[in-house]
């Protein structure tokens, strides 16, 4: 580990881990169907407690062990779908990695029958039916952590999760309805309390807000924040929430490697540049244009300030935290995973060149569960 001239050293190195969350379909009709409970008892035959059920019936989630290389964690990520595949074609149905369903669902939805969700469900009386409530994110979990350097990761990475969000896009359609936009999860989201970027807080201020949300019925329990980056409250780490679910495994590993190494450099004392701070209204103004324009957003440069190109930000990250890439040994592979994402598009591009290629919906759903069933 190298110091610098002064004595300072880099931070220890994070493990990282992922939660993602899946829509299960009908292989004929496409329709997302409510066959958690078979799908996750079968799954954590292999899983144990990674195979979790998720707020509705017709999704699933699947966690991965916290590890410490990108190699690790994508042979984690691929034998976790793995299992949850061969789960849902056991039971009947198919695994779809999509930010909101494609198709039209059957209404109501059913809520898991779980007595924190159906409390939950009390609780938001009306959203867990709104069209678009099966909503479906990718969690990355970087530790370990104490509470208070959570909370200053938070704050100092405010600035890049709008980068994040456009590149993870990957909801253009919600039930049958094409809104024009990259990502329609965010907006379907928004009527849930808490959601949004993460207030910057010190450990002192996040229990007080946490102690008023409590107190004025605002959230049933302390996991019951949707902000887009919280510290854990059962894990020593940070848990960034910004990214829809995605088929295409690489863009999962890009996200999570990328989002480790700005951890890393925002946490090393050798690091020349710092963020600048961004206000309330222009960063919820970036999330808005992330989730619109996907790689065709213009963001504000997290460094400069200045509006940028998504497609000019994605490689200036890269380059930006090389130094903390170069440590884990994955500069090459961050390099590799942008220029293939550039070249191919996020995921709501790809569901769009499917629809154009075929004609119909239908076939967005089956190259979805294609591509989350596709071995790595």
């Amino acid at each position: 580990m190298n110091a610098a001239p002064d004595g300072r050293r880099p931070p220890p190195l994070l493990r990282f881990g992922v939660e993602e969350e899946f829509l299960l379909t009908d292989p004929r009709s496409r329709v997302t169907v409510p066959a958690a409970g078979a799908v996750v008892a079968d799954a954590a035959r292999t899983l144990g407690p990674r195979a979790q059920h998720e707020f509705l019936a017709t999704q699933v989630e699947g966690c991965t062990r916290p590890v410490g290389t990108a190699a690790e964690l994508r042979t984690e990520l691929a034998d976790t779908r793995a299992v949850l595949v061969a789960a849902a074609d056991r039971a009947g149905c198919r695994l779809a990695a999509t930010g909101t369903p494609v198709l039209p669902s059957r209404h109501p939805l059913p809520v898991t029958p779980k007595s924190r969700y159906l409390r939950l469900a009390d609780r938001i009386d009306g959203v867990a039916d709104q069209v678009g409530a099966e909503l479906c994110g990718c969690h990355v979990h970087l530790g370990d952590l104490t509470h208070r350097q959570a909370l200053s990761l938070s704050a100092r990475m405010r600035g890049w999760l709008p980068l994040f969000q456009a590149f993870c896009a990957n909801s253009p359609f919600c039930e049958g309805t094409d809104h024009g936009t990259a990502s329609n999860r965010p907006d379907r989201y928004a009527r849930w309390p808490t959601f949004g970027p993460a207030p910057v807080l010190d450990e002192p201020g996040y229990r007080t807000a946490l102690d008023r949300l409590l107190a004025d019925g605002v959230i049933l329990d302390r996991r019951m924040l949707y902000w887009y980056a919280r510290p854990s409250e059962h894990l020593p780490t940070l848990e960034v929430r910004i990214a829809d679910s995605s088929a295409d495994l690489d863009t999962v590993l890009l996200l999570a490697v990328l989002l480790r190494a700005l951890a890393h450099t925002l946490l090393d004392p050798r690091t020349p540049a710092r963020p600048l701070p961004l206000p309330d209204g222009p960063l919820h103004l970036a999330h808005r244009r992330a989730a619109a324009a996907a790689l065709d957003a213009r963001l504000p440069d997290p460094l400069t300030g200045h509006p940028r190109p998504a497609r000019q930000l994605l490689p200036a990250l890269v380059e930006f935290t090389a130094p903390a890439l170069r440590r884990t040994h994955e500069l090459g592979l961050a390099r590799h995973l942008t220029a293939h994402l550039l070249a191919t598009g996020s995921g709501a591009d790809r569901q769009r060149a499917a629809l154009a290629r075929h004609g119909h919906l239908s076939a967005v759903v089956d190259d979805l569960t294609q591509r989350t069933a596709r071995p790595h």
